[in-house]
């Protein structure tokens, strides 16, 4: 090969080598800064092909896409002054790269860091001023949403960070107080308990009661109505037998007399001892009865 094609192929290779560290290429995903010495000269670089100076310049991309930073567990002390440990995370993306890259030098986890000191502190904060009750119950979304609003706010200022949501994903008791306040619950509850049993009680009694009064009542009236027809039973059965005796004296005698003699002698067992000569023989000695 000659020194002039060998030649022509080494300025090709520079062209090509100039060529390829002078274009650079930015993706939708991605949000970029142009270095030169160190210094930032392009702050913000949009999506798209660009193109820098060789060897002097040099660009650092970073992703722009939705970040989950789980946020160690934390304990945090109530209005109540009572201990509870938070599990939480935040969403969160790049909104300002320049901002990004003067607070962290482009290391995500010093962003994560500085995001999780930040939000912390406001925690802390929030739930200081809550009660226990206030913090597991639904006033804990309005918390959130308050805790969400203030670290985005400081983060897009100091950080160029865009934070979307912090959200709580466990509020638990410490270990060492968990058992007295689940006993206390429980005594709570069993109180509670207590009460609606002497209250179930005190309104079984009554029902009771008035049911015993009104079976009284009803056993009174039935009792009494009862009476009343007997006696008019019997007052209409004497009547009849006043007018059957009146009728004929001898054969209502004749008839009492069979009647007893049914009576005494039903059973096979029964024996009398009487005088031949009684009275109660009257009809069996003879039909007149004498």
């Amino acid at each position: 090969m000659s020194s002039r094609a060998l030649n022509f192929l080494i300025v090709i290779g520079l062209i090509v080598l100039v060529g390829s560290s002078s274009l650079y290429v930015v993706s939708e995903r991605e949000r970029a800064v142009v270095l030169r010495f160190g210094e930032i000269i392009k702050p913000n670089v949009e999506p798209g092909l660009h193109f820098k100076m060789p060897l002097i310049d040099k660009m650092r991309a970073y992703d722009a896409r939705l970040q989950t930073l789980d946020v160690p567990s934390e304990r945090f002390l109530t209005l109540e002054k009572k201990a509870v440990i938070v599990d939480s995370y935040i969403k969160w993306r790049i909104s300002d790269v320049y901002k990004f890259y003067r607070a962290t030098a482009g290391d995500n986890l010093r962003a994560n860091s500085l995001l999780a000191q930040r939000a912390e502190s406001r925690m802390r904060n929030k739930f200081g001023g809550l009660t226990l009750n206030e913090v597991v119950s639904g006033q804990r979304d309005e918390l959130m949403a308050d805790i969400t609003s203030s670290l985005d706010s400081v983060s897009r200022e100091e950080m160029g960070v865009e934070v979307l949501d912090v959200r709580v994903k466990r509020v638990d008791l410490p270990p060492q107080v968990s058992d007295s306040v689940f006993e206390r619950m429980s005594s709570e509850r069993e109180k509670e308990a207590q009460e609606y049993r002497s209250k179930g009680k005190e309104v079984a009694e009554g029902i009771m009661a008035n049911a015993d009064r009104e079976q009284r009542v009803l056993m009174a009236k039935a009792y009494q109505e009862a009476e009343k027809v007997r006696g008019e039973g019997d007052a209409e059965a004497a009547a009849i037998y006043a007018k059957a005796y009146d009728r004929d004296r001898e054969f209502y005698a004749f008839y009492r007399s069979l009647k007893a003699y049914r009576e005494t002698f039903k059973g096979s067992g029964d024996v009398m001892l009487l005088e031949p000569d009684s009275d109660f023989f009257r009809y069996l000695n003879n039909l007149q009865g004498k």
